[in-house]
């Protein structure tokens, strides 16, 4: 038995659309999980608010327009005043568009879309990791169901043995050390037996923590193929696809950019301004001079250049590019720090994936050989060459071969999965999930939404059941 991971759209689960999502099959809970794990929402939610900062770069660039409305009432007037209006209102808007800011606002959006990128390989990594842990306790569930069931028939059969030695001792054929080793080896199942049911209650926990609904009936998930010959072939796909790795270097690029925002803040900014004013005493306004009279109503407007020139500023400006030039430099060793860490997980992985195999191999050898080993056992038993010790321990051997085996494909599969992840292909669209739509956040992808340009433009979430495009991938499984 081989399992192994699926290179891109090579990899298909059994998935069953047409009945509700209730986890009896791995592509179930899969499916499950990416609408409703709260890492997953989580982590969509923190994209949509990084999405937004491009939103707010462009912003800046942008002209602003204002407008102020007054109205007054004189109650107390002054005794000195050539006019004496009872009351007044006053209108004025004001609109500034910006010509030149020293880079600030063009490197600023760089960096917003650089952050865009880096958020969207977050959400990926995210993704991934969500669905290894779903795989783990998917297949902890398998495993230990299929141990209490191995411990459960141990128990029953060592009942068994029991009641067939105190026969036998009641004959004279064994003796009372007989018993009492059956009895041991009976109470020792049992202890054994209790232990592994709260193992299978804590994997069900679990499922339920990630997958968000209880596991049924799991079926057994469908084998993975194509694994990469070597390590070195999969460090070759890890470097070109891991998200971690791709957020690192848009970090990085964000944060080149920021220093070049920093430094704008020392140089001089233009910007075309205009206005106009409108006040209206509402016919109130009289004169004390007797033959003059005032204009109850008066319009005023201006256009014109404003210039910003910073002169000093008290050691900030070099501050904030000093503080992005260390940011930028951290990013850079981040980089380093997480190429590392994709090398170690790849190697890890695929190493622990070709050594489970072997121990899938040499467990089903032991399996073999133990059932022949104990059939023979109790038939010299039977003939008094063997003793009843001898047969506890060789239905012990089978027992413990059996357990191994089960733990050993889980750890495959485990492992398997885990190098997909390392290598950037553990993802919804890589694993052809279908579960309504697939989650694409359309800021970056759609220009409309991305420059929406009014204060009052709120637009819907993105999220998957609305305005997502579904990914119709190939349901069918490979499984042979």
């Amino acid at each position: 038995m081989k399992y192994a991971a699926l290179y891109p759209c090579a990899i298909a689960i059994l998935l069953s659309t047409t009945v509700p999502v209730r986890g009896d099959t791995l592509g179930e809970a899969l499916i499950n999980a990416y609408r409703t794990n709260p890492s997953l929402t989580g982590a969509r939610a923190g994209l949509r608010v990084t999405d937004e900062g491009v939103s707010i770069a462009k912003a800046a660039a942008r002209p602003t327009l204002s407008a102020t409305a007054d109205y007054q009432e004189f109650i107390v007037r002054t005794a000195n005043s050539f006019s004496a209006p009872l009351r007044a209102a006053n209108a004025a808007a004001n609109v500034s568009l910006p010509l030149y800011q020293g880079g600030r606002v063009k490197n600023g959006i760089r960096a917003a879309d650089a952050r865009v990128d880096s958020g969207r390989a977050n959400l990926r990594a995210t993704e991934a990791d969500v669905f290894t842990a779903i795989v783990s306790v998917y297949m902890d569930v398998i495993r230990d169901r299929a141990i209490v069931g191995l411990n459960t028939r141990n128990v029953e059969v060592l009942e068994t043995n029991l009641s067939a030695s105190r026969d036998r001792f009641q004959v004279g054929d064994l003796t009372r050390t007989d018993v009492a080793q059956s009895e041991a080896r009976l109470e020792f199942a049992r202890g054994q037996l209790e232990l592994v049911k709260a193992q299978l209650v804590t994997s069900l926990e679990n499922y339920i923590r990630f997958v968000g609904v209880p596991a049924q009936n799991l079926e057994k998930p469908p084998k993975f193929l194509g694994l990469p010959a070597n390590v070195e072939a999969a460090l070759v796909t890890a470097f070109r696809n891991n998200p971690l790795l791709i957020a690192a270097k848009f970090d990085a690029a964000a944060a080149r950019y920021d220093i070049r925002v920093a430094n704008a803040a020392r140089l001089p900014r233009l910007a075309a301004v205009g206005s106009s004013n409108y006040n209206n005493y509402l016919g109130t306004l009289t004169s004390t001079i007797p033959g003059r009279a005032f204009l109850q109503s008066q319009r005023t407007a201006t256009v014109g250049l404003s210039a910003t020139i910073p002169l000093y500023q008290g050691g900030l400006p070099a501050a904030q590019v000093r503080r992005a030039q260390a940011l930028s430099s951290q990013s850079l060793e981040q980089i380093v720090f997480v190429e590392r860490r994709v090398v170690a997980e790849t190697r890890a992985a695929f190493t622990r994936h070709r050594a489970t195999e072997r121990v899938i191999r040499s467990s089903q050898a032991a399996v073999a050989a133990n059932e022949l080993a104990l059939e023979g056992v109790r038939a010299e038993n039977s003939v008094g060459t063997r003793n009843v010790l001898d047969v506890l321990n060789a239905e012990q051997e089978l027992l413990n071969s059996r357990v191994q085996l089960v733990t050993a494909e889980r750890d495959a599969y485990v492992a398997g999965f885990a190098l997909l992840a390392s290598m950037g292909r553990a993802e919804a669209r890589d694993l052809g999930l279908f579960g309504g739509g697939l989650y694409q956040p359309r800021i970056r992808d759609q220009a409309p939404v991305r420059d929406r340009r009014f204060d009052s433009n709120y637009g819907p979430s993105d999220n998957i059941e609305q305005g997502e495009q579904p990914f119709n991938a190939s349901l069918s499984s490979t499984e042979p």
